[in-house]
């Protein structure tokens, strides 16, 4: 893909003023959040499941949270996961300035692999995954634990700054993206896509019993 239909695609569907107030929380206190083509790609997924419940690895400021509750369903409440007490603040503010009712947003502070065994099993319709790159295949094993069937499970960076795709590149987490993109496309009970939208979006679908 040439550069301009890359940057014409990232850019198809605007982000408004909350989003970009919520990017200059980011970039202040050092977080990188999911691109805009990105987060279309979450708020389209969450619209199409008709989401409910929503899982996220790495709250941020509240980019990602924000595309996707304006994807799920009015009732649909996001569960949103990170260790950074202060950068959950700062989400919250981002929900409010979107006009979120705060039931709909529920801040879990503290390790992803800590909490989400706490997490309801098959209750789920999509887990997003943002978080330490280290604990990505972990965070799969969780995902498959919670989402129900029909579901979709969905990792940021799954190109890494273009360096999966490099066979020279071999640190920690790149070989831990591709280690968790070879377990996806090789689980016998998922349906996977790797869309080249930001830094790549691998997403997966749990299939229903007995679905081939």
């Amino acid at each position: 893909m040439k550069p301009a239909s890359w940057t014409y695609a990232e850019q198809f569907v605007a982000e408004d003023d909350v989003l970009a107030a919520a990017r200059s929380r980011a970039e202040e206190v050092g977080v990188t959040s999911i691109g805009a083509g990105g987060g279309a790609a979450l708020r389209f997924l969450a619209a199409v499941l008709e989401a409910r419940t929503v899982v996220e690895i790495g709250t941020g400021t509240g980019v990602s949270g924000l595309w996707l509750l304006r994807g799920m369903r009015p009732d649909g409440v996001l569960t949103t996961v990170d260790i950074e007490a202060e950068h959950q603040r700062l989400a919250k503010e981002t929900f409010a300035e979107a006009g979120i009712p705060p039931q709909r947003a529920r801040t879990i502070s503290g390790a992803a692999l800590d909490v989400l065994p706490r997490l309801t099993d098959g209750h789920y319709d999509l887990v997003f995954c943002d978080g330490d790159k280290h604990e990505y295949s972990a965070y799969l094993k969780e995902a498959l634990r919670l989402l129900r069937p029909g579901g979709v499970v969905a990792f940021d960076n799954a190109l890494w700054h273009d360096k999966v795709a490099d066979p020279a590149q071999r640190d920690e987490q790149t070989v831990a993206i591709r280690e968790l993109l070879r377990q996806i496309s090789e689980h016998e009970s998922l349906v996977p896509a790797l869309l080249p939208v930001g830094d790549g979006l691998l997403v997966a679908k749990k299939e229903w019993a007995g679905e081939s």
